[in-house]
């Protein structure tokens, strides 16, 4: 019976000894003093086409453009189209959103014509729809700032452009026009009726000069065709990135040489 009772002893003790021995290799060795590794996330990647997402070109943002057809307070009215292209890319995270010779149509908002003996003629117009060289047609909200128009036209900060010159003929245009016309009224009333004749040939001469200044107009304002312009995005603009070709530059646009003007 003690023989059976020390068997039993010892089994219990093996069975004991060869459970412990797998838990104790499990366990570390040494002191744990560093934690883990941690493993930084990998950054988003940069919106690819056909990705389904959403690009924002932000307000602020300033696009070059050419104007396509000239304008002129001459013969422009409130609802005429203007029609412009991109000429230098815009780009978001390093990726081409808007190419080169992107469309861009507008209206003229307010056009006058310059008053008779002073006045300047003024114009503004606003930008609201961009239609990619692929037909992606996007609205768009934009103003003109700047604008070079081979003239004296100058932009105030909200887009309207005004003539050069607050008058419409300056002085040594009237008093070349003034004096002309009375010398040919004199000459006429001389030969017609002496002295006498003389005198309301210059009074009619006179008044001649003075009628022809009063229906003259100062000069109108123009953007001739070709011009170059900065615009403005007045509100951000959302692009579907599955109609953005990122990598392509697009095609330059010819610029025509500006007119000659006085």
């Amino acid at each position: 019976m003690h023989t059976r009772k020390v068997s039993a002893t010892l089994s219990l003790f093996a069975a004991g000894f060869l459970c412990a021995g797998p838990l104790a290799a499990q366990e570390p060795q040494g002191p744990q003093s560093d934690p883990p590794a941690v493993v930084a996330p990998k950054p988003a990647p940069a919106p690819q086409a056909g990705s389904g997402e959403t690009i924002l070109v932000p307000a602020g943002t300033r696009l070059g453009v050419i104007l396509e057809n000239g304008i002129s307070t001459r013969s422009a009215k409130p609802g005429d189209s203007v029609y412009l292209r991109t000429n230098f890319p815009i780009t978001e995270n390093n990726r081409i959103v808007i190419p080169i010779g992107s469309y861009i149509r507008g209206e003229i908002l307010e056009s006058k014509r310059p008053g008779r003996v002073k006045g300047k003629g003024e114009l503004r117009m606003k930008l609201n729809t961009l239609i990619f060289p692929n037909g992606y047609t996007v609205n768009l909200n934009a103003a003109p700032r700047s604008a070079d128009t081979g003239g004296k036209e100058t932009m105030d900060s909200e887009g309207k452009v005004s003539s050069g010159g607050g008058k419409g003929v300056d002085t040594p245009t009237i008093v070349r026009t003034t004096a002309e016309t009375t010398g040919v009224g004199t000459a006429i009333g001389a030969i017609s009726g002496g002295s006498k004749g003389a005198g309301i040939g210059a009074g009619v001469g006179l008044l001649t000069g003075i009628a022809a200044i009063m229906f003259t107009r100062g000069p109108d304002a123009q953007i001739p065709r070709g011009s170059t312009l900065d615009l403005v995005l007045e509100h951000s603009v959302a692009l579907d990135s599955n109609q953005i070709q990122f990598s392509n530059l697009g095609q330059p646009v010819p610029v025509a040489p500006l007119p000659t003007r006085p």
